[in-house]
């Protein structure tokens, strides 16, 4: 008998590498066998549906002498004295069955989506045959046991049937251990119909129905039983469920929300079927589950802003998006197709961006009398801006272009004031010049008693919009300040995504943090919204309910993806939440309102107007030149001095007030 004692390695083998027969065999099988289901797919289709021929046309003789063997009661029956000619028999309906499978298409049939209709094409075909060897006894006098050809259809039946269930099984699905146990909440009509595609799935096994309606309780709906909600989470830890899916398309969006967020107690990742009105687009069940969307994790519903005033105010206008290739100004160009305007000006200094989005709308407006105009420039250079304002006749101009990324800006603050502050008063005097009737500036909770450079320069922006309203007869100037933008460009939780994916951690910078969030929808639909309420020189924000903790967020989405949160102290879980500590100009919190009894209504009740202190128009063109001064001679410190100085509240964080 082989010893095996620590510390001796005669062999120079390491340690642990000793593996039992059964393991060894067990894992060249399973290699045998993914090489052959590989060797399979690889096959040209006409190969394929030959085998599948073959197999169907010796499963005939084989179902005969199966069936006549029980009939006789005999291992040899075609010798048996009640045989008869039953051999005669079994070979003419083996050339008959040859062109009955042809013309049954039998071969024909995929064997990933062998379901009902096709188990019925192999019922009728064993039927035929059963039937022709009946005729044929008659016709050619050839005696046989008049049972053996009842008892053949079942046979062949069973066979053909069974043949392509285990395929199915085996060489699409592949081992069962290898795909994922799932439960689908809703044992409605997309329920079962969701089941039925996820059976011929090779990635996943619908395991359990689970419904609020007490009368389908311990009920099997398509071959699974109901479950109360009670029980979830008993059959996901006794099932191994990984996955739930929550099949009720037509069920209120606060229903799957306060869904999504029990289900994400427990450890499972959760997906969405969509509503009919998407299924309706033309994807299958399977292919439209999607992953659960942050916002479903906000604790609030999406305020409704589809009001008539927008449609009214861009209705036939010439509309001019800058920075239209950017998360915000594509949506906005996207919501604005809704509103039927004459033409839309996509203005935008990526070349890259401005052709995704251009190739966008085209396709979207085509036949629906839009023109797309798009322009390739900088929001700093006043001749271009002027030139494109001329040509494209601009009445409205959505001014989305901007650097926003805190810790960049922070770092390249001479480039941020370059095109966040004197790249706006280039657009909003040109507009000015060229008597556009609105200008909108998009701007940032971050500009009310900013903490960094990047909120400092869209306050200047504000001031800057503030004063030109001052001398303006014909252009009404506004700006709208948001919270953070789910799903654009920097947003903290594309990033918890992709941390996520990658097993983690996820990076928190403070446990106190807290953040306004709104979706892009939100963001730009209020935007359009200002436009039409615009009176001069007011500021509009959105009330977005109370701020939550990016922290709590971060646990949210670890739960909801099917992860535990792991514990620092027991170390128990999969993904870890990292405190990395605040960057360079981080506040943990932001205001949206500088003065918040400066508060007016709107014809919204979601959206406010705020009319908040502004600079002299001898102010504003002091702080401008010192901008200019300090971008021209590379002088980082002289802006930080002249923020200080204009902007009201400035801190940077961790001095004050703004932390």
């Amino acid at each position: 008998m082989l010893r095996r004692t620590q510390g001796s390695n005669p062999c120079g083998l390491r340690q642990g590498t000793f593996r039992r027969p059964s393991e060894f065999l067990g894992g060249i099988a399973v290699k045998l066998y993914r090489a052959l289901v590989e060797w399979i797919a690889a096959l040209p289709r006409p190969t394929k549906q030959a085998i599948i021929f073959v197999t169907d046309l010796l499963l005939v003789p084989i179902s005969f002498f199966l069936a006549l063997a029980i009939r006789v009661g005999s291992t040899a029956p075609l010798s048996h004295p009640q045989a008869g000619d039953t051999g005669q028999v079994i070979m003419l309906v083996t050339f008959a069955a040859i062109p009955t499978i042809h013309f049954m298409g039998l071969a024909r049939m995929k064997v990933h989506t062998f379901e009902l209709r096709a188990a019925r094409q192999v019922l009728i075909c064993a039927l035929f045959l059963g039937m022709l060897a009946m005729g044929l006894s008659y016709i050619f006098l050839l005696p046989m046991p008049r049972s053996v050809p009842v008892m053949f259809t079942g046979i062949y039946f069973t066979l053909s049937a069974g043949v392509r269930l285990l395929a199915r099984e085996l060489l699409v699905r592949g081992p069962r251990g290898e795909r994922v146990p799932v439960a689908i909440y809703g044992a409605g009509a997309a329920g079962i119909q969701l089941a039925s595609a996820l059976r011929i799935a090779a990635e996943t096994r619908p395991v359990a129905f689970v419904d609020d309606n007490p009368s389908l309780w311990g009920m099997m709906v398509a071959g699974l039983q109901v479950y109360p909600p009670s029980r979830l989470e008993e059959i996901v830890r006794r099932k191994g469920i990984a996955r739930v899916l929550i099949a009720m398309p037509s069920a209120p969006e606060a229903r799957i929300r306060e869904l999504v967020r029990a289900l994400s107690k427990l450890p499972v990742e959760v997906q969405v079927l969509p509503s009919y009105i998407d299924l309706m687009a033309g994807k299958g069940l399977a292919e439209s589950l999607r992953p659960v969307e942050p916002d479903e994790l906000l604790g609030r519903d999406a305020v409704n802003l589809d009001v008539p005033d927008i449609a009214k105010a861009y209705a036939g206008r010439s509309v001019m998006v800058t920075g239209a290739g950017g998360s915000i100004g594509s949506e906005l160009c996207r919501q604005l197709l809704d509103c039927h305007p004459a033409r839309i000006v996509l203005f935008e200094q990526s070349e890259f961006a401005l052709y995704s989005i251009d190739r966008e709308l085209r396709e979207m407006t085509e036949g629906r009398g839009i023109e797309i105009v798009s322009r390739l420039g900088s929001i700093t250079d006043p001749a271009r801006v002027r030139a494109v304002m001329a040509e494209a006749g601009v009445e409205i101009v959505l001014h989305a272009a901007a650097y926003k990324h805190v810790p960049l800006v922070e770092e390249n603050e001479l480039e941020g004031a370059r095109n966040n502050v004197l790249g706006t008063r280039v657009v909003a005097e040109a507009a000015l010049e060229a008597g556009v009737e609105r200008f909108i500036l998009v701007s940032t909770d971050k500009a009310v008693r900013p903490a960094n450079i990047m909120g400092a320069t869209k306050r200047m922006a504000e001031l800057v919009i503030q004063d030109l309203q001052t001398r303006s007869p014909k252009t009404r100037f506004a700006m709208v300040r948001f919270g953070n933008v789910l799903g654009s460009s920097g947003s903290v939780l594309p990033l918890f995504q992709k941390q996520i994916a990658a097993g983690g951690p996820v990076t928190v910078t403070d446990p106190e943090m807290t953040r306004f969030f709104m979706t892009i929808p939100e963001a730009s639909r209020l935007v359009l919204l200002a436009g039409a309420y615009a009176r001069g020189g007011d500021v509009f924000v959105l009330d977005m309910g109370e701020p939550k903790k990016i922290i709590d967020i971060a646990r949210q989405m670890i739960e909801l993806s099917g992860a535990r949160v792991r514990d620092p102290e027991t170390g128990e879980g999969d993904i870890e939440i990292r405190i990395i500590g605040r960057r360079p100009g981080e506040k943990l919190y932001e205001e949206l309102l500088i003065d918040n009894d400066s508060l007016t209504e709107t014809p919204h009740p979601k959206i406010l107007r705020a009319e908040e202190t502004m600079l002299s128009q001898i102010e504003v063109a002091a702080m401008l030149r010192e901008i200019e001064a300090a971008v021209e001679t590379g002088d980082a410190a002289r802006l930080r001095k002249l923020v200080a100085a204009r902007v009201e509240g400035y801190a940077p964080a961790g001095e004050g007030v703004a932390s």
